[in-house]
């Protein structure tokens, strides 16, 4: 637990090489940093620092809603505290893909290079059916195991279709976002838009997408692509959560991105 301008916030930093700069991820709404855990294990030396966002996992809520901008300076702040004073890569997913690309465009000596899964420019993205989008509203799915495997297929998409028990076990490392935590997160994203400034950005981009993700359709990796100047796509077979569900085979790509070598083999191991 850190505290950052009075926000305590929990931190899992996992070690690794201290010649390069570290990976800031900002997690996706509602999830807790566990999840992440096949990725950031699969991504071996790289030294990834990632944090419950206030209201989630192990954050307590704070007391006003926030707006991306005021998360990305608490991220910056925190950085500082951790030791680090200079650049860093970042990696966003899904909602914090967002925060990502605002976090590169109000820090640009910060953020080195950007990785940017399974997202969009915001409120005006090509967005996916309503029958999916409309189940994001709760976070029902974070508490309730059988509503997860009633609604993870449709809603994730990718293996999940094929394997739906793969749900059980992603849902054992969730936990529940508190009071109101995924409220805040839903008001942060509102009216927010990247697609007017994603030009403006100059961080070398690694845009990564799922080819059947029902939340956030491939069409919109493609529209970031376009847009930022130094942007590369990378198509994963798979569905939203393709970090996790194909944590090595995405780590790898990263870790190529970001000027490593392949994975070590102790990292598979970890991924699954």
């Amino acid at each position: 637990m850190v505290e950052v301008d009075g926000q305590l916030l929990r931190v899992g930093v996992r070690r690794g090489a201290r010649h390069r700069p570290p990976l800031l991820i900002f997690n996706g709404i509602g999830a807790n940093l566990e999840l992440l855990e096949p990725f950031t294990a699969a991504l071996g030396g790289i030294e990834t620092i990632v944090f419950d966002v206030p209201g989630v996992g192990g954050s307590p809520a704070p007391k006003w809603p926030y707006r991306f901008w005021q998360l990305a300076r608490l991220a910056d702040r925190l950085l500082v505290q951790l030791g680090h004073d200079r650049q860093v890569d970042v990696l966003g997913v899904s909602w914090g893909g967002a925060l990502a690309q605002q976090y590169a465009l109000q820090y640009p000596q910060r953020c080195r290079r950007l990785v940017l899964a399974a997202t969009s420019s915001g409120a005006l993205m090509l967005p996916g059916r309503f029958s999916v989008l409309s189940k994001m509203v709760s976070a029902r799915r974070y508490a309730d195991p059988d509503h997860l495997r009633k609604i993870g297929p449709q809603l994730y998409g990718g293996v999940f279709r094929r394997r739906p028990e793969l749900l059980a076990h992603h849902g054992r490392h969730m936990r529940s976002p508190r009071g109101r935590g995924y409220f805040y997160q839903l008001l942060a994203v509102w009216g927010w838009s990247s697609l007017f400034w994603l030009p403006l950005l100059r961080q070398p981009t690694l845009v990564m997408a799922g080819s059947d993700d029902p939340i956030v359709p491939l069409v919109n990796a493609k529209v970031l692509v376009t847009l930022i100047r130094s942007a590369r796509l990378h198509v994963v077979d798979d569905g939203h959560l393709f970090l996790v569900t194909r944590a090595l085979r995405t780590a790898r790509a990263v870790r190529d991105f970001l000027g490593e070598g392949p994975p070590q083999d102790h990292a598979a191991a970890h991924a699954g």
